[in-house]
């Protein structure tokens, strides 16, 4: 590829190429014999477990009596092409005969306070069960106008806070 006595630089093929001078350089080393026998019991261990990790599979391979760790076992997992099997979130999915209702401020533009606001419920984990907060913040501003705590989860103290948020800053103008 790469042609020492050409008249044109060794610098200037590498740039016609597209490469790096100093991959011309670089010269592959052959794979050791004690990472090929940790390569081949490695793709083993994938095929009887496809859902290890590199952190499993150095504990495998810890039990066998290889001594690798675990940053290596992902880099030689990375050379063979070999990838954990896992599932992923499965949030987007909506449950079968639930009604999916329109995003009715899709093509709204927030310019100025109080034109639209937002309520949310946050379960807070505590020593002897949960405590919720209900908050009302406006879009614009991105303030909590009203909140209120509660240890039950029940309507009242989200209308307790809409009320609240009402007769502080009067109902959202759109």
């Amino acid at each position: 590829m790469m042609n020492r006595r050409h008249p044109l630089s060794l610098t200037r093929q590498a740039a016609a190429l597209g490469i790096s001078r100093g991959s011309l350089y670089c010269r592959p080393r052959p794979v050791s014999t004690e990472d090929l026998a940790l390569m081949r019991r490695t793709d083993k261990l994938h095929l009887d477990y496809p859902f290890a990790g590199s952190r499993m599979l150095k504990g495998l391979l810890r039990q066998e009596g290889f001594e690798a760790g675990r940053l290596h076992v992902a880099t030689l997992m990375k050379r063979m092409g070999i990838q954990t099997l896992y599932r992923g979130p499965n949030t987007s999915k909506p449950a079968p005969g639930h009604k999916i209702y329109p995003y009715l401020l899709r093509k709204l533009a927030v310019t100025r306070p109080n034109q639209v606001w937002a309520m949310d419920i946050t379960c807070i984990p505590m020593a002897r069960g949960f405590v919720y907060l209900v908050a009302v913040a406006g879009w614009f501003s991105r303030k909590v106008l009203a909140w209120r705590l509660s240890v039950t989860l029940e309507t009242e103290p989200c209308l307790e806070a809409l009320k609240d948020a009402i007769t502080r800053f009067g109902a959202p103008r759109s």
